[in-house]
């Protein structure tokens, strides 16, 4: 049952591994196929990256990753454990239905069609939010050319879309848990919100912790999808949409440097197998059983 998904991820993941050396060379593509590409295109060590880190931008892009993927992971992670608690204080399971289908819809949707949402309703001219602050008597925003309020509307974004997958996994957690845990707490004259705090977010405490585990190993990737779709690339909000993913694609898009959008895959990938490592390893010190490996 396994063997089909290894061998999609040998495929997909081990053996891309290998163009991880298009990042030490001045790629130039040939006619002949990518390995003679490869083989025809110089070495210049690691040149690619020092291009890539002697931007101006260096600072900004670095910056804006972590900051979002902070973010993310620690209000994200709220979030899901809330709506996992709410889900599982529901009695009926038509309900229960009802709220897990409407909350894994978002994660499902593409970034292209939420951008087009997003769109409706901020537009500049006929956008729902607009249509309302001018109803009042306000005077309308151009939302595509306010770098202020973006950071928050990425964030909610971003927590929206992912927040329902996170939190069916920490409600299968919580209906995994001993029944007998919050009997004997009610025996005692435990409330909600102390059964709540002393039996279900302590065994909760494994699952969070190796899910904050594998988030910090991504925390130098940025959804593509969501800062440029739904900003619609526009160049005066990079102060704040500019991120490391985007500033790749724009500049292989511009410059057709292959050799440097590699490089920065490979920083991405190096940087996160680093962190996941050192946060496994701080984990493993506090509390052997919680860590990942």
């Amino acid at each position: 049952m396994a063997l089909p998904g290894f061998i999609w991820m040998i495929f997909f993941f081990y053996i891309p591994v290998l163009g991880n050396i298009v990042a030490f060379k001045d790629f130039r593509y040939s006619p002949d196929g990518f390995l003679a590409s490869l083989k025809n295109s110089p070495w210049i060590g690691f040149d690619n990256f020092k291009f890539l880190f002697s931007s101006s931008d260096a600072y900004l892009i670095t910056r804006n990753t972590l900051l979002y993927n902070i973010a993310f992971i620690l209000i994200g992670l709220v979030c899901a454990i809330l709506f996992a608690v709410v889900l599982s204080e529901i009695r009926s399971r038509k309900m229960i239905k009802i709220y897990q289908t409407s909350m894994l819809l978002p994660y499902f949707l593409s970034w292209v069609i939420i951008g087009y949402f997003v769109y409706a309703f901020l537009s500049p001219d006929k956008g729902l939010l607009n249509s309302m602050i001018t109803s009042f008597g306000g005077e309308a925003i151009n939302w595509y050319n306010e770098p202020k309020y973006w950071p928050f509307i990425l964030i909610v974004l971003g927590v929206w879309k992912s927040v329902g997958y996170s939190s069916i996994i920490y409600f299968a957690a919580i209906m995994g848990i001993n029944p007998t845990y919050y009997e004997a707490a009610m025996v005692d004259g435990a409330t909600k919100w102390q059964q709540i705090r002393h039996v279900t977010l302590p065994q909760l405490i494994p699952l969070i912790t190796i899910l904050s585990i594998l988030s910090v190993g991504n925390i130098f990737k940025a959804d593509f999808g969501l800062f440029y779709q739904v900003t619609r690339n526009s160049g005066v909000l990079y102060e704040v949409t500019s991120v490391l993913d985007t500033y790749v694609y724009n500049g292989l898009a511009n410059t057709g440097d292959i050799g440097m959008a590699a490089a920065a895959g490979l920083y991405q990938s190096v940087v996160g197998c680093v962190l996941l490592i050192a946060a496994n390893a701080v984990v493993r010190k506090l509390d052997d059983s919680s860590a990942l490996f």
